[in-house]
């Protein structure tokens, strides 16, 4: 079997999955199936994507980011910048009622989760190491996330 083969990186994915591992989601070589079972995972599980791995990391398109469980608009790209985190980073959302937020106590640490508030998906975690105006820093899986891009005006 070919070290870069669909099959060797299927069988990691299973093994992954079966051991409750967290997930990394692979640019490239990702299919449907494989984003799919990635995206249940963070959005119901609570799983998360390893850091620098999702497509919206370094992605800095006009735009806004809804919900990937139920479409709800959650950030746009004007409150969107690039944190070092690893992972997509919002200082806002694009209205106070977009998300919300649960106590995580998971991993041996105290965090704040947030969640879609339509759908109950998990976002990702918000911090208070954030720029101005709001000091805050959501960090978002990139598989939690749909991007609609802004219309071009016509001339």
């Amino acid at each position: 079997m070919k070290r870069n083969s669909p099959l060797l990186f299927l069988i990691v994915v299973l093994v992954a999955v079966g051991a409750g591992i967290v997930f990394t989601q692979v640019k490239a070589t990702k299919t449907m199936e494989q984003d799919s079972t990635l995206q249940k995972k963070v959005l119901w599980q609570k799983a998360t994507e390893l850091p620098f791995t999702g497509i919206f990391d370094n992605f800095f398109e006009e735009g806004t980011y809804h919900c990937a469980g139920c479409g709800a608009a959650l950030f746009t790209s004007s409150t969107k910048y690039n944190s070092g985190c690893g992972w997509p980073a919002f200082y806002d959302a694009v209205n106070s009622g977009a998300v919300e937020e649960d106590v995580d106590h998971s991993h041996g640490m105290v965090r704040r989760e947030v969640h879609c508030r339509k759908c109950k998906g998990h976002l990702g975690h918000v911090f208070e190491d954030g720029p101005p105006p709001t000091g805050l820093r959501y960090c978002i899986n990139s598989v939690s996330l749909d991007f609609k891009p802004k219309k071009k005006e016509q001339k």
